[in-house]
């Protein structure tokens, strides 16, 4: 079984619902992050010197690589990344192996097998 690391950066707001969405596509699990920050094309805008931005969380699944594309989808959908600007971004990378995922390898077989 080969594996994705998918990596979600989100505004904190939209957390919950893009861990909801992933969960819903097939992640069977995730790990959050909390306090990231970033800067998207336009520069962040500063009051006084303070920074205006949102607080943003990094979420990390690591999913099965049949899954990995519906579960980007489901996430970039309910976190509205395409309808609003800085809202988050979501991406994939291959992970070469993995250890102590024994007991989901076990349920994601029965789930892939009926999405092949």
């Amino acid at each position: 079984m080969h594996f994705k690391l998918v990596i979600v950066l989100v505004n904190d707001d939209k957390t919950d619902a893009v861990v909801q969405a992933a969960r819903e596509a097939g992640a069977t699990g995730a790990t959050i992050l909390n306090q990231a920050r970033g800067e998207g094309i336009n520069v962040s805008r500063t009051f006084f010197g303070l920074s205006l931005e949102t607080q943003r969380d990094m979420v990390l699944f690591l999913v099965e690589e049949h899954l990995s594309r519906k579960i980007i989808e489901s996430v970039a959908e309910a976190g509205q990344f395409d309808n609003q600007e800085g809202s988050g971004i979501a991406f994939q990378i291959d992970v070469e192996d993995a250890l102590g995922v024994t007991h989901q390898m076990r349920e994601l077989s029965q789930i892939v097998e009926g999405e092949v």
